[in-house]
């Protein structure tokens, strides 16, 4: 009875973890009945299905004749790969060999060219940046969460 119950609980976290999970990573909000209606027509028209449950082959794959050919992306070129490389060689991008994965130009950063640092504001910039927010009511109210344009809406100007 105990291994019931744990088996149950167990399937019952992943499925909601799963529909979590899935609800996370789409940002527009759930999907309506149609959206998903025609993505499973899509799927069904292009053999994006499982067809083999056991190896995970697609319908598409089992039966390449029966559907669509799918377009490859075009590849890198022999020599588009190697300056990559030697690049990478070069300013120490490369993962070290063996277990700490890390890379050369972290291990050796005198060995190699220093990474370019992006450019920061100076204080008069984020002054202004500071002032321009505050009139325009973009600030966040910590408590509630939201800024103050959202609370009080008709407090300040419309944006341009």
């Amino acid at each position: 009875m105990k291994l019931y119950r744990a088996s149950a609980f167990a399937l019952l976290t992943a499925l909601t973890l799963g529909a979590w999970t899935a609800q996370a990573q789409n940002p527009e909000g759930p999907k309506t009945r149609e959206q998903v209606r025609k993505e499973l027509q899509e799927a069904i028209r292009t053999g994006d299905i499982i067809g083999n449950p056991e190896t995970g082959e697609k319908l598409y794959e089992m039966y390449p004749g029966l559907y669509p050919a799918r377009t490859v992306p075009p590849c890198k070129t022999r020599a588009e790969v190697r300056a990559e490389l030697m690049e990478a060689i070069r300013t120490g991008e490369m993962l070290t060999p063996g277990e700490p994965m890390c890379k050369l130009n972290e291990l050796a950063p005198s060995l190699y060219p220093p990474k370019p640092v992006p450019a920061c504001k100076t204080r008069e910039q984020v002054i202004e940046e500071l002032k321009e927010a505050i009139r325009m009511g973009d600030i966040m109210e910590p408590e509630l969460g939201c800024t103050l344009r959202e609370l009080n809406p008709g407090a300040y100007p419309a944006r341009r």
